[in-house]
């Protein structure tokens, strides 16, 4: 079997979408960047969820700004809600898989803190109870969503971000999520330390 046309079509594919979307997606990322080092900045912590690759991704995050993205750094406060299987399963068993993220968000998340919610699926109610927990605690919400998602905008106050991938395709939507959340890390990391390097 001849693979060419289908990675050459799944390679231009992502060429195309990522060009669309430059234009639409620099304002929301550049505002998102913004809350977070002001979050950062103020002693607070962003917290992250997701499901399934989604919450991969959240953890991705997660990881850049506790170890480093590009450049020898202090840590920065983050955490991936999705990442500790006991507790999450424990909340499941009780409380049900809908409450998986919000109880983790009564009970450790601050005012100020930012809550950064990915979800490349539609609709999923432990993403939205997640987003409503949050507006409980006073924290800001950074949701990355895809065409598929209805209620999840509206649920999103003004000084929340919406940055949304608007294609069909869900490899689509996760890889640019990835480059979006590549970009967040890389625009924290230098306006939080500039050129700052140990090495």
């Amino acid at each position: 079997m001849d693979y060419y046309q289908i990675i050459s079509n799944n390679f231009q594919d992502t060429i195309e979408t990522i060009a669309v979307s430059v234009d639409p997606l620099a304002e929301p990322v550049g505002r998102a960047c913004e809350i977070m080092v002001q979050a950062l900045l103020g002693n607070h912590k962003i917290i992250t969820c997701g499901n399934g690759v989604d919450g991969t991704l959240a953890q991705m995050f997660t990881c850049n700004l506790l170890s480093r993205f590009e450049h020898e750094r202090p840590a920065l406060p983050a955490l991936a809600l999705n990442s500790d299987g006991a507790g999450l399963t424990a909340i499941a068993q009780t409380g049900g898989i809908n409450d998986i993220y919000s109880r983790q968000l009564r009970g450790l998340g601050q005012e100020g803190d930012v809550l950064l919610c990915i979800n490349s699926t539609g609709e999923a109610a432990n993403l939205l109870r997640a987003v409503q927990a949050a507006h409980e605690r006073n924290m800001t919400v950074v949701a990355l969503s895809c065409a598929l998602d209805g209620e999840f905008a509206t649920l999103l106050q003004q000084e929340d971000v919406e940055i949304r991938i608007d294609n069909l395709r869900r490899p689509r939507v996760v890889e640019l999520y990835t480059m979006t959340i590549h970009c967040l890390c890389e625009l924290i990391e230098h306006s939080i330390f500039g050129s700052y390097n140990q090495e």
